[in-house]
C-alpha cells in the first residue's frame, strides 16, 4: 500500500508518517476532507503538514496511558475533564491533535463547553503523546503553553514541563506529585501485554487502595 494526498484522496499504510510543505488553508482542506474521523493524524507547523497513520499498538498504549491517569485522579477524588480526539488549532500558527488531554486545575473553565477557543480558553492542563513513528514533539504545544505533556515513548513515560519559553524533563508530575510514575506505568504496561488492560487497572487501584 502506497501513501496517497491528494485534494480527493488521503491513504496512508498504517504506521507511515508523511511530511509536505503547506500552508494553512491546505491544512484546513486536509482537516476538512478527514471529516469527523480521527485517521490519518494531521499536524500543522512552521508551513508544513504531517500525516500519520498509528498502528493499533498507539491507541492501546494511549487508552492505557489516559486510564492509569483517570485511575490516579478518581483515587485522590479531584475534579477533572478528559477529551479524546481533539484538535487544537491557533490559525496561520499551529494545529496539533494530541492523543488525550485532561483538564484538571482548569476543568471549570471548560466544564459544559462543546467547542473550545484556543485563543482564549485556558489549555488543557496534561496531554499525552504517544510516540511510536517519532511524529510528535512535545516543543509543538509551546504555542499554547500547556503546563505538562506526558511523552510515552520506547515503553517509557517522559514528563515534561513548561519552564519559560521551553519544556524541561522532570522527575515527577505537578499533578501526582508523590506518584512514581516511571514505575506505575511500567507496571501496567507490563500487564497489559501479558494479559490485558483491565488487568493492569485493577491492579493499579488494588496498590493503591492498599498505600491509603
Amino acid at each position: 500500500m502506497f501513501a496517497l494526498v491528494s485534494p480527493e484522496k488521503i491513504q496512508l499504510p498504517p504506521g507511515s508518517v508523511v511530511r509536505l510543505p503547506a500552508t494553512w488553508q491546505e491544512y484546513q482542506s486536509l482537516c476538512d476532507q478527514r471529516g469527523d474521523g480521527s485517521i490519518p493524524r494531521l499536524k500543522y507547523r512552521d508551513g508544513e503538514v504531517l500525516l500519520m497513520s498509528p498502528l493499533p499498538v498507539h491507541g492501546r498504549d494511549a487508552h492505557l496511558i489516559a486510564n492509569i491517569v483517570i485511575t490516579l485522579l478518581d483515587h485522590d477524588e479531584r475534579e477533572y475533564d478528559a477529551f479524546t480526539p481533539v484538535t487544537m488549532t491557533l490559525p496561520e500558527e499551529s494545529g496539533i491533535e494530541p492523543d488525550y488531554c485532561f483538564y484538571i486545575d482548569n476543568w471549570q473553565a471548560v466544564s459544559g463547553k462543546k467547542r473550545i477557543d484556543w485563543q482564549h480558553d485556558p489549555p488543557p492542563d496534561l496531554v499525552i503523546e504517544i510516540d511510536v513513528t517519532s511524529y510528535s514533539d512535545v516543543q509543538d504545544y509551546l504555542p499554547y503553553r500547556v503546563p505538562e505533556v506526558w511523552h510515552y515513548k520506547n515503553q517509557e513515560t517522559l514528563i515534561y514541563q513548561l519552564q519559560d519559553t521551553t519544556y524541561q524533563l522532570q522527575t515527577h508530575s505537578r499533578y501526582f506529585p508523590d506518584v512514581d510514575l516511571q514505575s506505575a506505568t511500567a507496571r501496567c504496561v507490563q500487564i497489559a501485554y501479558d494479559r490485558n488492560s483491565s488487568a493492569a487497572i485493577r491492579d493499579l487501584r488494588q496498590r493503591l487502595g492498599n498505600s491509603s
